[in-house]
């Protein structure tokens, strides 16, 4: 099990790398470990690209 911090970190790779496409990137890498029958990475995958869309998900509430 891959530690909160690093699916975090890792997510903030994904963004600074493949930018809007880093969600697509994430969930492409999950199919691809799907397929080679590793489902513990396909796991990390889906948790990754989780972070990704909350991290470039737009501001709720009032701006402070």
């Amino acid at each position: 099990m891959m530690p909160d911090r690093d699916i975090w970190r890792a997510a903030n790779l994904l963004i600074k790398e493949h930018g809007a496409d880093a969600e697509v990137v994430a969930a492409r890498r999950a199919d691809e470990m799907l397929e080679r029958g590793e489902h513990e990475g396909q796991r990390i995958w889906l948790r990754i690209r989780q972070a990704v869309v909350e991290l470039q998900a737009a501001p709720v509430g009032k701006p402070n």
